[in-house]
């Protein structure tokens, strides 16, 4: 082989290599070290978590509430159009997609709204900052979500301020603005169940962490966000029993306020 040709193979070699060596980098700070979804968990009695597969080798998950005369409320909607998950789990109740009465949103990325198109008696809720998102008005600006664009979805959503209460059948849901994964990024509060989206992502050494840095728009402010939530709900001394994120395991109140810095 004649030496330039083995150099330029050498250094083709390297460059995949590093490529390979970025993408994997990449992944591990979306997948590794999260905590597993327990489909079915009920972190309150009118509350039930469902895990809808995997997207991108990450599991996502979305809530259904109990607001009783056998209607529910989603927080979020899963990433499957299908809505297989979704599905099966009205059946359970012996209910269909009809007796949803209500979806929130905690964010526009893909992943959490495809199952909102099955539900059609269902009125949708999103931050005023995401709502373009969701309705595929806008795309996507983080490193890797903004590889997808802007593409009508199809849904009609209606904005919330943030602190807004809408109460649905039997409860009451409060959205609280967390800004960092998307700029409208919310977090729910139902039957003391605080559900986070993207926001927070449970670690298996039990820690709580912001969204990984390649799908969110600013993570440093998704942080900030985290803390002032643990800080004003911990104010307030708020009756949470549970924290939901969206794509891992549930965690504790605790989790939440340990990102206060101490002083």
């Amino acid at each position: 082989m004649r030496p330039w040709l083995k150099r330029t193979l050498q250094i083709m070699a390297s460059v995949v290599l590093l490529i390979a060596a970025g993408f994997g980098a990449i992944l591990y700070s979306v997948v590794g070290g999260n905590t597993e979804i327990t489909g079915g968990a009920t972190p309150a009695p009118d509350v039930r978590i469902i895990k809808d597969g995997y997207v991108a080798i990450t599991p996502v998950d979305f809530g259904v509430v109990d607001v009783g005369e056998g209607h529910v409320v989603l927080i979020d909607a899963g990433y499957d159009p299908k809505g297989a998950a979704l599905v099966a789990e009205l059946a359970r109740r012996k209910v269909g997609p009809d007796a949803v009465t209500a979806i929130f949103f905690t964010h526009g990325h893909r992943d959490h709204i495809a199952g909102a198109s099955l539900c059609p008696n269902a009125t949708l809720y999103a931050l005023d900052a995401d709502v373009a998102l969701v309705e595929g008005r806008e795309g996507s600006h983080g490193p890797l979500t903004s590889m997808v664009g802007a593409k009508p979805t199809g849904l009609h959503v209606h904005g919330l301020k943030d602190g807004a209460v809408t109460t649905v059948g039997t409860k009451s849901i409060r959205a609280i603005a967390t800004p960092g994964h998307t700029s409208g990024s919310a977090a729910y509060l139902v039957s003391g169940v605080l559900f986070l989206g993207d926001s927070g992502w449970m670690k298996t050494d039990g820690k709580l962490a912001p969204a990984p840095w390649a799908l969110s728009d600013d993570v440093a402010k998704d942080r900030a966000s985290l803390v002032a939530l643990g800080k004003m709900l911990g104010s307030e001394k708020a009756a949470v029993v549970a924290i939901v994120p969206g794509h891992t395991g549930t965690g504790k109140f605790e989790d939440l306020t340990a990102l206060i810095p101490r002083p």
